[in-house]
């Protein structure tokens, strides 16, 4: 019979419970059994067993996003934790807050290299290269200052997956359980008065501003949308979509690098980067024309001239410097009678082009996807042809939370992120777009995602391989097309045999009558969408945009 002194195993649900942990993902190892099992005795936690490490922290990133609180995965370790690093990379590129739990052989063993199962050669360090911070375990007595510190670390901004190793004999060692567990204070940098007294001297000095926002204005929405309301531009990034509604008409969206939005920087007199790397894929590689008067506003001093040179840096939190920014600015803007208009102008001819990019059948699955999208829901994307046209930008988001992409590049990672996404927001339908190929890559995360009956509606873009990589091979290579056609499983069959529902639609009229029954009922969706039968694209896409001059140094 166990013995009933509580154990670490204990504490660590303990811990997340005072954290306001309800739901953590996972796969079970003889070494987390501990922590696990604690979870289920104390009948407080959700586990949602996933199918593999890498889809337990796609999950914990996804929810993170999505909730605004702490993700967690746990995973064994060795091969285990080193299946996760990919997702880690991908928790760190988009700033999540997701606390890793890793399990480690006995203390006795540990370090000595004797070839121990489930033994890995220091991981350690392979954790700390893909992880903001990591920390072992070495006794009982260390768990709850560990777990505090690691949870503090992955929520101060810039927020960060971290990675605790815990040995399964800590975790099964009796443990001392203090009445108090509360986590420690997340303080956030705030910048200085002065700082903000000259960035708002700047901007009402200006007659048209832009502020430009990333993943680090996530949860900013309300101040943000101040700004918009006085009258400041606002353009975002990918990770920074729907902070300002993307209704409003004084936003740009996520058509940040668009010729016509670009011409239009070129009449703003004034660039304010809030919490945002300004990336290179989103920039043309650094070479995307920016107003010469450039702010930039982020709690990492490193961000100050990386890509862009910065006229001026406020050290501070974006969500607390936009917060201090509009409530200077209030009643002092003198914007530019034209320069609503020109804005507008810059979208509608962004928007444009995007259709035209699309062609008519095309144009005509957009529009389907916006006149049904559920309002709020959860959009997430996957590394796709179709996302990378018209997913990433043209479905209006209208909330910081509501929008999740594979911000790392990597295929496969939108079906995890899509049962994550649901989980965090109960009662909505979330909507992920999906490529087959990206689908197979996370195939038994399929079978995750019908035991939990996540209400999720997959729209599986299937065009029998790797779209993109056979026009980069069409338009870089000669057309020599190698690798990227791909063994197709039958997805009706496939669906049937896990209990989710399947449709299918080769044609614009079948996705416009297949899309509302998708989006209807409990549970899961695959909406199958026979990418020849509709037809192709307008125009091929070859990977992210790059000026011309690039192109023909390369063609």
């Amino acid at each position: 019979m166990p013995d009933a002194s509580p154990t670490v195993g204990d504490l660590v649900a303990a811990f997340l419970n005072a954290c306001g942990v309800q739901t953590a993902f996972g796969v079970i190892s003889i070494h987390n059994m501990p922590i696990l099992d604690a979870f289920a005795r104390g009948n407080r936690m959700r586990f949602v067993p996933a199918r593999g490490e890498a889809g337990a922290l796609n999950m914990a990133d996804a929810f993170a996003r999505v909730s605004g609180g702490l993700g967690v995965g746990v995973t064994s370790t060795g091969v285990a934790a080193g299946n996760a690093a990919g997702s880690l990379v991908e928790a760190r590129t988009a700033g999540s807050p997701v606390l890793h739990l890793t399990g480690q052989i006995e203390r006795e063993w540990l370090d000595r290299g004797w070839g121990y199962i489930h033994e890995a050669p220091d991981q350690p360090t392979m954790l700390k290269g893909v992880s903001k911070a990591f920390f072992r375990v070495g006794a009982p007595e260390e768990a709850l200052y560990v777990l505090r510190e690691a949870a503090k670390i992955a929520l101060t901004p810039p927020m960060g997956p971290v990675s605790v190793e815990i040995p399964i004999d800590v975790q099964s060692a009796a443990v001392e359980i203090p009445e108090t567990l509360a986590p420690a204070r997340i303080v956030r940098t705030r910048p200085s008065p002065a700082d903000l007294d000259a960035l708002a001297e700047a901007v009402a000095g200006a007659r048209r501003p832009v502020l430009w926002l990333g993943g680090g204005a996530r949860g900013a929405d309300s101040a943000a949308l101040r700004l918009a309301d006085m009258g400041v531009g606002i353009v975002t990034r990918t990770n920074g979509r729907g902070v300002v509604p993307e209704t409003h008409p004084m936003t740009l969206g996520a058509f940040n690098a668009a010729p016509p939005v670009e011409a239009f920087y070129g009449s703003c007199d004034l660039l304010a980067v809030a919490g945002s790397r300004l990336r290179g894929n989103e920039t043309l590689k650094w070479k995307l024309g920016l107003p010469d008067n450039r702010w930039r506003v982020d709690c990492d001093p490193s961000t100050d001239g990386r890509g862009y040179a910065s006229a001026h840096f406020v050290r501070g939190d974006a969500v607390a410097a936009l917060g201090g920014l509009a409530d200077r600015l209030t009643g002092r803007l003198r914007i530019d009678p034209a320069f609503a208009a020109d804005l507008a102008a810059a979208r509608q001819a962004a928007e444009a082009g995007l259709r035209a990019n699309l062609g008519d059948c095309w144009s005509a699955v957009l529009e389907a996807v916006k006149a049904h999208f559920p309002a709020g829901s959860p959009w997430v994307r996957d590394i796709t042809l179709s996302n990378s046209i018209w997913g990433n930008r043209a479905v209006p988001l209208t909330g910081s939370r509501q929008g999740v992409h594979s911000l790392g590049g990597a295929i496969g990672q939108g079906l995890p992120m899509a049962i994550g996404a649901a989980l965090a927001e109960p009662g909505r339908r979330t909507v992920a777009l999906l490529g087959d190929g990206g689908f197979a890559l996370s195939l038994g995360e399929l079978a995750t995602l019908a035991q939990e009956r996540a209400p999720v509606t997959i729209l599986l873009m299937n065009d029998g391989g790797y779209g993109v990589i056979r026009n980069i091979q069409d338009a870089r290579y000669g057309g020599r097309r190698h690798y990227a056609d791909l063994l197709t499983p039958d997805f009706v069959a496939l669906c049937k045999s896990m209990g989710v529902r399947h449709l299918k639609a080769a044609s614009v009229e079948a996705f416009r009558q297949a899309l509302p029954k998708a989006l209807e009922g409990d549970g899961p969706a695959v909406l199958e969408v026979d990418m020849d039968g509709i037809g192709p694209f307008a125009r091929p896409f070859a990977g992210p945009p790059v000026r011309d001059t690039e192109k023909s140094q390369k063609s």
